[in-house]
Formats: C-alpha cells, structure tokens, sequence
C-alpha cells in the first residue's frame, strides 16, 4: 500500500504510474474522500481544542466558586460532536484505505518503460543452448514414456492441471526441494522455515493478493485460503512488529505447496507441469533496511541464479518493464530457462523489491539509530520452482534412447542414481 499523504499529493505521478502499467484507475474518489477527512479531522482539532479550553475554564471557575453551567452546557455539546465525528471519521479512513489498497506499488526509476512482455530487456544469459542428435521431446512427454508423471490418474483424482509423480519422478521432485533448501540455508544464509499451508484474509492483504486477487486463489468454506506462495506466510512472520535494526536484513526461506485457481490461463498450458493447480516452490524472503535494499535484490537474484548454475541450465535474467511488473513489485527480474523441448524460454523464478509496499500493508516496522520506527522493505523471489526445475530437467538432460541424465550436484539426494531410463 502507498503512503496515503504520499498518495493524495501525488495524485497526477500515480496517474501517470498506473497508465505506464497500462492500467485503468478512477482516482477521483480518493482526491474527494482525502478533501473530506481533512475537513472533519480539522473540525475534530477545532472542538477538541474548545473542550480542554472549557474543561480548563470549568476548573478555574470553580476553584473561584462562580457558575460554571455555561461552560459545562458548551463542554457538552463539543463532546457530542466529538462522538459525532469520530465514527463519521473512521468510516472515511476505511473507504481511503480500500481505495489505496487497490492501487498497484510505484515502479523503480530504474526499471524500463515499455508496453509489454515483448519490452523486458535481457540484463544478462548464462550457460549454452544444449544440442541434440534429435529432435527433443517435451517433458510430460518423457514423463509418461519413462512412467514418472501420470497426469491422466491425476485428473481422474482431481481434475484438470494436477500430475501424480511416480517413482524416480517423485524423488526427482524431493531431491530438488532438499537441494535447493540446502543451497538456500547452507551456502546462502537463510533460516529455514516451514510455515502453514493456509493463511487468513489478514495476512493476504499484506503481501497484495487480497483484494485484487480473490478470483486467483482457493479458499476454504471457514475462510482460510490456501498459499498461492511461500511469500504470503513468511511475508506476515513479522506482521504488526518492530524489528532490531542491527537483525537486517533477515534472511528466510521455505518449502512449501503452492496452490492457483490460474483464473485468466484458460487455455494456456493445458498440458504439462508448467501451470499447475497445486506445485511446489522453495521461496527466499528478505526484510532489508531501506537503504540497502536494491542491493538486497540484486543478491537474492543471485541466490535463485545460483540454483540453475549449479543445475547446469541454460537461462537469462530480463528485467520486467512497467506493464509487466507485479502489482506489488516497484523492480523485479525474471529468470527464464531455456526448454529445447519447448524450443523456448520460460519462467522459473521472479525476484522483487516491494519496498514498503507490503511492509505498510502488514505493518512491519523497525526502528532506526534515531529510535523512530519506519517500514521495513520486503523482498522476495523463487529459490525456484519445483516442478519447472522437473521440466528444465527432463527436457535438457534427454537422451536418445529416451533415458535422462541427473545433473551430478543431485545425485546424492537421488541416492546415487544417475540416470532415470
């Protein structure tokens, strides 16, 4: 959420922000609700002052033993209309609070412009394409004929966009999440955390999916939603805390399933582990000073890439322009791995800084040398997906007797296994 003073003074940027995102937003409302609240909680200030005028009054005429039943008749109406004001008030300081929390987060000037995905640029690329004697096959191709995804029983359980990992394919999925935890916690200074899988209305709005995003995720008939990250429950840890200054950055990373309605995807992706219902991801979470904190992001970034380096994949990092960028983000880098099988780049990790986006929506505060309690800035990135790492996986290390090579840094958690034929 945008600082609301910062917002009601900046109306024509935030204009300017939300058509950059090629986005539409009628900020009127706020210009008419923010002129309202500055005209009662001026005419609070006024009768508040005349009440402790008058009780100051009352005192002193009294301790001179004259009538004080004016005054008193006064005091009387000014604490009426103080009780008066007050909820008059408060209901206004929640419609500007709803309109703000609609509002998308304030790109960094460092991002690019642009209309489109078509206008991130590429800021770097690791590795070489692979090449083959063959043409390659796409990974739930190679699943099925190897019998170590079974989308098909899936579907007959659940539904559409749901996969069984059988075999060698389930403890491809487990070594990954382990490796990855221990290159997050042991090499790169996370804590690790296993959070709960369901969170409530609360901590969703602090990290941005609620209220934009209801139609995105699941939620329980007693109110609980479930995750549609490791971010939302690692995110709201420190929820309506003061932090130590001298404890930043704090560095926290999960395992967790994830689960997405993909409400809008309808078509994409039909087949395949790339959009999923339920997938698993290992997050990184960073809580920085502000200061620090694009330096932060440029070492979380580094994190996630360190991940695929070790893998042996192929990918870039691109830089999200204006009309990409999350609704919370104010900078993010994707990480896209190349798939031969898809002959394509693909997502497997998003790196951002919220700054005090999500911080001011969740109240996560610290207290600086000064002793004055400012927001913290958050970030977070995937530290990576599970199931796209199957799939980079699968579709890289194919060979041509339809057998796949384990990339060696997994083999000990595949229990020495170097080959799924």
């Amino acid at each position: 959420m945008l600082d609301p003073k910062f917002a009601v003074s900046n109306i024509d940027l935030i204009k300017n922000m939300i058509s950059e995102r090629g986005q539409k937003f009628n900020l009127a409302p706020l210009v008419s609700l923010n002129d309202q609240r500055k005209k009662l909680q001026q005419e609070f200030d006024s009768v508040r002052s005349e009440q402790n005028k008058a009780s100051e009054e009352i005192a002193k005429l009294k301790k001179d033993k004259k009538d004080a039943s004016k005054v008193i008749q006064s005091m009387q109406q000014a604490a009426a209309r103080v009780k008066e004001i007050q909820p008059e008030l408060a209901k206004i300081e929640e419609q500007l609070k709803a309109l703000l929390l609609e509002i998308p987060n304030i790109p960094h000037k460092s991002i690019p412009r642009g209309k489109s995905a078509e206008d991130n640029p590429v800021v770097r690329t690791h590795g070489q394409k692979p090449s083959f004697s063959f043409k390659p096959l796409e990974h739930f191709d190679i699943g099925e004929k190897l019998d170590i995804l079974d989308f098909d029983r899936a579907a007959k359980i659940s539904g559409a966009r749901f996969v069984i990992y059988k075999g060698a394919g389930a403890l491809l999925e487990r070594a990954l999440i382990n490796f990855m935890l221990d290159t997050a916690t042991r090499e790169n200074g996370y804590t690790e955390i296993f959070p709960p899988f369901m969170v409530n209305s609360k901590a969703m709005t602090g990290t941005g999916q609620l209220p934009k995003f209801e139609a995105d995720l699941f939620k329980t008939t007693d109110g609980y939603y479930l995750i549609p990250t490791a971010e939302v429950p690692l995110t709201n840890i420190y929820a309506d805390e003061i932090l130590k200054e001298a404890d930043l950055p704090i560095k926290l990373t999960a395992y967790t399933a994830c689960f997405r309605s993909e409400a809008g995807s309808y078509g994409k992706d039909t087949r395949g582990l790339i959009r999923q219902h339920q997938f698993n991801k290992v997050e990184l979470v960073k809580f920085a000073h502000p200061d620090k904190s694009y330096e932060e992001l440029e070492l979380l970034t580094n994190n996630a890439e360190t991940v695929l380096q070790k893998l042996g994949l192929h990918y870039r990092v691109i830089s999200l322009c204006t009309a990409d960028l999350g609704f919370s983000s104010a900078k993010t880098y994707d990480l896209e791995v190349w798939l031969p099988g898809q002959n394509a780049f693909r997502e497997i990790s998003s790196c951002s800084n919220f700054e005090d986006f999500q911080a001011r929506r969740a109240n996560i505060r610290f207290k600086d040398s000064s002793g004055k309690a400012r927001f913290v800035h958050t970030l977070n990135g995937s530290g990576i997906a599970v199931g796209r790492t199957v799939v980079a996986i699968l579709e890289n290390y194919q060979q041509a007797d339809g057998s796949v090579i384990i990339p060696e840094p997994l083999r000990p958690y595949m229990h020495g296994l170097a080959k799924i034929s």
